[in-house]
């Protein structure tokens, strides 16, 4: 996996000041934990921001273990304080959107770009999972999101400004996820959810209630 490349491609004005990590099966939750709980020390992103986004950026990570064929992925992070702008990237080199989709019955022969367009849509998934994950991105994009894309073979799909689309792009052999959020805008957590789970409760009791006994002591 090329990260320079990754890096020049959706990180180009950050200098380079990013954190990478790669994450499997055995590590996944505690490099889920450590990204998260370094963002909760600023205190200029909004909390119900933090909450929307822990819930979705844990589903895709897990995403490339579910759903990739691989048993390792990649997340690129990167916060801009001065711009309130939290970008995250999660890539693999995996089977790729359309393959996964076409273990499902009902997507044997779906299309790459279908397969972009589908895959963030409600419970469209390959039978290995609800199909929640990018679905509910999707929705935090919609409410603060600044650029959502989603990247497999041939084609990215982009959400931006409320508008989607699939266009051609340079090859990429796997899948990429790539989510600009805007950490100044408060949003309601539940409706990123569709208000199936507490998030709201969820982020609190991990990243929350821990710092604040911490504190005391």
């Amino acid at each position: 996996m090329n990260l320079s490349t990754l890096i020049k491609q959706y990180f180009h004005s950050s200098n380079n000041d990013v954190t990478i990590d790669v994450f499997d099966e055995k590590n996944i939750y505690s490099v889920y934990q450590r990204v998260v709980s370094v963002l909760t020390q600023y205190i200029d992103i909004e909390t119900t921001v933090l909450q929307a986004m822990s819930y979705c950026f844990y589903e895709i990570l897990d995403n490339v273990l579910t759903h990739s064929g691989k048993e390792l992925g990649t997340v690129i992070t990167h916060y801009d304080p001065a711009n309130h702008i939290l970008s995250f990237l999660v890539a693999d080199d995996g089977i790729g959107v359309q393959a996964s989709l076409s273990e499902n019955e009902k997507f044997t022969n779906i299309s790459e770009e279908e397969a972009l367009r589908m895959c963030i849509q409600d419970a469209v998934t390959d039978g290995k999972g609800m199909g929640f994950g990018l679905y509910s991105t999707s929705l935090l994009a919609r409410d603060a999101g600044l650029r959502f894309e989603v990247r497999s073979g041939n084609h990215t799909l982009q959400v931006q400004n409320g508008n989607e689309a699939t266009t051609e792009s340079e090859y990429w052999q796997g899948t990429i996820v790539y989510l600009q959020l805007c950490t100044n805008k408060e949003i309601n957590p539940s409706e990123v959810v569709a208000n199936r789970t507490n998030v709201a409760a969820q982020y609190n009791e991990v990243f929350l209630i821990d710092n604040e006994l911490e504190e005391l002591w």
